[in-house]
């Protein structure tokens, strides 16, 4: 089946949405070797993937996975990027997703170790003593208190393993990439994600809207950021009551400062964990927490709590200055992990 399918790729050939979920559910399961992996993943993406390979693709890994009952009433969101931009920049979606959990919004955050970075966003909470190995309904009772969680994809999708030596043989993105972020196991309809090319800027929204999404908003900015920044201009494309538009965001016109991508770079995990705190404690540098703000204001209004980048910014800093962000932060960490981490880096 699989040799039939990789001779089709290779000829550039479309598969249908039948064709690649069954060959997805043999890969799920452990039914193809590595090579065939390697092959079918590699000449998939030489193609070009098809919004139907895509499609079929999804919602295999979604059947795969595990899954968290979501208690809160309200939107809840999620927040991440594809990755792989190489930029070594700080945890920005983990912050802004505190910032917004901190002003009113729910977020079941969905992430991994970092794959091309130098912290992940299940490193930051890690960290902190979050237990990565959460079961399902123990995580829904901490969004349910907290307004915000972490899922560990490793541990949502334990059948990507038949796929990881494949992955990582090949070293290069694969569609694996691209659907990581939007197979959240508590099925969220609303997201901000960040794309790794601008030809996936509107192809997601369309995507995700043939899943029943809501709201949708998806970013790329021109330094390369697969979120947004405070150094270029962002482009942006959201659906939103159906509708599919597509702007640019210039974060001084929303009232931000330009910057510098040196400003919110990182070299080391130890940076990652303080500029992650200094944001939500309003002590790390401007560039950082405009960064976050800025991000987090996208989150805002994907969460149907602020009506524009300008308002959404606005609540976010103001978040982060009235101490709401770290509060949360001190509150999750002292309930699921070891605060004396915490405490550590707030009283220096």
């Amino acid at each position: 089946m699989i040799s039939d399918l990789i001779l089709k790729l290779q000829e550039k050939t479309n598969l249908s949405y039948d064709e690649i979920n069954e060959i997805t559910t043999d890969m799920l399961s452990g039914k193809t070797t590595d090579i065939e992996n390697v092959d079918f993943l590699s000449k998939l993406a030489q193609k070009g993937e098809t919004d139907d390979e895509l499609l079929g693709m999804l919602d295999k890994m979604q059947e795969f996975s595990l899954k968290v009952d979501v208690k809160n009433s309200g939107t809840v969101i999620d927040m991440c990027g594809t990755g792989g931009d190489s930029l070594q920049t700080f945890n920005v979606s983990t912050t802004a997703s505190f910032v917004v959990a901190a002003a009113g919004g729910i977020v079941a955050k969905h992430g991994n170790r970092s794959s091309s970075g130098v912290s992940g966003s299940a490193d930051i909470f890690e960290y902190f003593g979050y237990d990565l190995s959460l079961k399902p309904a123990e995580i829904s009772e901490i969004l349910e208190k907290h307004n915000i969680c972490f899922m560990f994809a490793q541990k949502f999708h334990p059948a990507m393993r038949y796929v990881s030596a494949a992955r990582k043989q090949l070293a290069t993105r694969t569609a694996f990439n691209l659907l990581g972020p939007l197979s959240n196991p508590a099925n969220v309809k609303n997201q901000l994600v960040g794309v790794f090319s601008i030809e996936f800027l509107d192809r997601l929204p369309a995507l995700l809207k043939r899943k029943g999404a809501e709201n949708i908003m998806t970013v790329r900015s021109d330094d390369g950021m697969d979120e947004f920044s405070t150094s270029a201009t962002n482009r942006v494309c959201i659906l939103k009551n159906d509708k599919v538009l597509m702007n640019t965001i210039d974060p001084e016109v929303v009232g931000l400062h330009k910057s510098s991508l040196k400003d919110i770079q990182i070299k080391t995990k130890q940076d990652a964990i303080e500029s992650f705190v200094g944001v939500l404690n309003n002590t790390a540098n401007q560039a950082m927490i405009e960064t976050t703000a800025l991000n987090a204001a996208g989150g805002l209004i994907v969460a149907n709590i602020a009506n524009n980048f300008e308002e959404g910014v606005e609540i976010a800093l103001k978040t982060i200055k009235d101490g709401k962000a770290i509060s949360l932060l001190e509150n999750f960490v002292s309930e699921t992990g070891d605060i004396t981490k915490l405490k550590e880096i707030t009283n220096g």
